[in-house]
This record gives structure tokens, C-alpha cells and sequence, in this order.
């Protein structure tokens, strides 16, 4: 099943995105309406609210603010892991530039960087001068746990949405810790919806990127280094995993950084990323 969290009326809601994506029905709970994504992981809520047509709201983010940081993984498909080793930004590669990680790279996103489908990425003018995308697939954890296996790992998946890795690559290289580059406002466009485990395959997802209309990235998540079971093995070893949790899971090869010659994004550019099943994630450079 398909979800949109969305503001009818000045009012936010969860809704279920009809098979024809044209509508979306409120969800409730309790004899309540659902504005919050987590009361789905219950399993208690059901599409008996207002219907409405989705070209009458303004969709927000799935889970529009996070309760904590995002996990995302770096340098997760060979190709990209190579062009960003032999880019320059990558300040913490020591090895050959076609030497792939052994272990997943895991670093994080502030929560408040999270915007939603049609709302603008700050260019960030005067503060980074490379402003750059990646196009990714996001888990959703369902149901929280520490110390999972991999056997049992697809078991916590509750579902799938789409995520731009938006990155201030000289802010990147210059810190060496990724999270100040990855973390400006804005940073985390995301959505359009969030798909259910049981309504796609998150080992085998066609995932695009096009800016302003040309094709920029292309890769099926079967490439991935790192699997999604070794990285929900892996976050999970140490650190407890609670429902609501997103994880984004790498980009493919294709960055502006990678470009020859790179690329950055600039004020008015429109990034456009498709997967499989999700739909498409469409934001503007302000």
C-alpha cells in the first residue's frame, strides 16, 4: 500500500494513495484522524476518513520530522564508490581509487533537514559552493530492535521511500566528517509517498535521477555493496533501531561531482528522482 502524509485545510493528515494515484483517503485511529506516519506501525489504522484529491494538497515529507538523525550509508554502489574516491572530495579515502569499502559507511543527517515533494533545496549561496544530489532508496523501520540479523532483518522493514542526499561537497571534504555538508536546511527532500515492504521489493528497485530533464543517475538497488539486511545487521549490532527510523541506503554512480567536467547544482535547477513503485520525487533549487 501506498502513503501520503499531507496538509488538507491547514491541517496534516496520513492518507492512503488511491490505485490510481489520484486521491488519498484520511486515515483514523480511535475514532481520530492519523497526522503522524507511526501509527501505522500498529497496524490499528484504517483509510475510513475524508477522501480528498491529491491535486488539492500540499504533500509533506512521510515522516516530516524525523524524531532523530537519518542513517545513511556512503559509497554503497561500486560505480559511485569509485567516481567520489577519484573526484577529490572524498578527503577520507587513503587507497586506490577503485577500492571499495569492506564494511558499510554509515554517517548521519539533522532530522530538521527533511522537506517534502515540491518544496525548494536552499541553494545555499554564499555559504557552499558545490551543491550536489544523490538519489536514494530510504528504509522505514517498523519494528524497532538491537542486535538483529541479517536472517531476520526484512522482518523490521515497514516500508520504502525515496530520499535526495542533498551534499555541500566542499563543506564535505573540508570537515572530513560528513555531517555538517550533509545536514544544511533543506538537505533531506523526501517522498513523494512511503510503500509498504509487502508492496515492492527493496532488493530490486529501478532508481533514476534527472536534473532539468536530463537523465543523471540510473541503477537497480541489486547493485547495492551492502545489501539492506547487512545494513540493518550492521546499524542494529550496537545501537537499538526504533520504529520510524529511516535509513538511505547509498547512491549510484552519476553525482555532479563525477561529471567531467563536475557539475553543481545551481539556483533554478529542478531535480527529478524516480524508483520503482514510489513515483517521483520532484524538487527545485531556490
Amino acid at each position: 500500500m501506498k502513503y501520503a502524509t499531507y496538509r488538507h485545510e491547514d491541517e496534516v493528515h496520513v492518507g492512503l494513495v488511491s490505485n490510481d494515484g489520484l486521491s488519498v483517503t484520511a486515515l483514523t485511529a480511535g475514532g481520530r484522524l492519523v497526522s503522524d506516519l507511526h501509527d501505522l506501525f500498529a497496524g490499528t489504522a484504517e483509510a475510513t476518513g475524508p477522501r480528498v484529491a491529491l491535486a488539492n494538497v500540499v504533500l509533506l515529507a512521510p515522516i516530516p520530522r524525523p524524531r532523530r538523525n537519518i542513517f545513511c550509508v556512503g559509497k554503497n554502489y561500486a560505480a559511485h564508490a569509485k567516481e567520489f574516491a577519484s573526484s577529490g572530495f572524498d578527503a577520507g579515502h587513503t587507497g586506490a581509487p577503485d577500492e571499495l569499502p569492506t564494511d558499510p559507511i554509515v554517517f548521519t543527517k539533522a532530522p530538521e533537514c527533511v522537506i517534502g515533494h515540491g518544496s525548494a533545496i536552499w541553494s545555499g549561496e554564499g555559504v557552499t559552493d558545490f551543491l550536489d544530489y544523490e538519489a536514494e532508496l530510504a528504509v522505514i523501520v517498523g519494528v524497532g530492535g538491537r542486535g538483529i540479523t541479517r536472517a531476520d532483518a526484512m522482518r523490521h522493514v515497514w516500508g520504502y521511500t525515496i530520499i535526495n542526499d542533498v551534499t555541500a561537497r566542499d563543506w564535505q571534504k573540508r570537515h572530513k566528517q560528513w555531517f555538517l555538508g550533509k545536514s544544511f536546511d533543506t538537505f533531506a527532500p523526501m517522498g513523494p509517498f512511503a510503500v509498504t515492504a509487502d508492496a515492492i521489493d527493496g532488493a530490486a528497485l529501478d532508481l533514476s535521477c534527472r536534473v532539468n530533464g536530463e537523465l543523471r543517475q540510473h541503477a537497480n538497488t541489486r547493485d547495492l555493496i551492502f545489501d539492506i539486511p547487512r545494513l540493518i545487521e550492521t546499524i542494529s549490532a550496537g545501537i537499538t533501531l526504533m520504529p520510524g527510523d529511516i535509513i538511505a541506503t547509498g547512491t549510484p554512480e552519476g553525482v555532479g561531482i563525477g561529471r567531467s567536467p563536475p557539475t553543481a547544482l545551481r539556483r533554478g535547477d529542478l531535480v527529478e528522482i524516480d524508483i520503482t513503485g514510489i513515483g517521483r520525487l520532484e524538487n527545485r533549487v531556490g
